[in-house]
């Protein structure tokens, strides 16, 4: 990847405040210029403006609200195979730690070569299974501290 790649890329860098400024304003003016069905039509330089369809609009939004929060963001198409980086990224982990997952089997992979892809779709699944057992974790955890006070 170029240096000017790099420098552009928010998949592996914070936005700047001037970006996440931008976003935001952006992000406000496409919301408030939605048509009444949630279709956005936009006028460039070509001679006919282009409609974007609601769901649409919704993503782009949405992309430039997570943008404008300060989010790294990174668009993944749901049927894509990801490289064992890619999804150690998505899910905040290392690399070695995911191999492990892998490994383990608690995450399906697809061997190619000596490299293994995984399902956008598989790693999901595996998110929120960890997700939720977290969060059931955590309920447990506020239960026995409430029953330890009332004790």
């Amino acid at each position: 990847m170029s240096n000017l790649a790099e420098v552009l890329d928010l998949t592996h860098r914070l936005p700047t405040h001037e970006e996440v400024t931008n976003a935001a304003d952006a992000a406000a003016v496409l919301a408030s210029a939605r048509a009444e069905n949630g279709t956005l039509v936009i006028s460039g330089s070509i001679d006919k403006p282009v409609g974007l369809a609601a769901a649409i609009a919704d993503l782009v939004i949405d992309l430039l609200r997570h943008i404008a929060n300060g989010d790294m963001v990174t668009l993944v198409p749901t049927g894509a195979m990801l490289t064992t980086q890619q999804a150690a990224d998505i899910l905040n982990v290392s690399r070695p730690y995911l191999s492990k997952l892998l490994k383990d089997g608690d995450i399906p992979f697809i061997p190619i070569g000596s490299h293994r892809r995984v399902m956008h779709k598989d790693l999901m699944a595996y998110k929120k299974r960890r997700d939720a057992s977290r969060e059931k974790a955590l309920d447990d955890l506020a239960q026995r501290g409430q029953e330890f006070d009332a004790a």
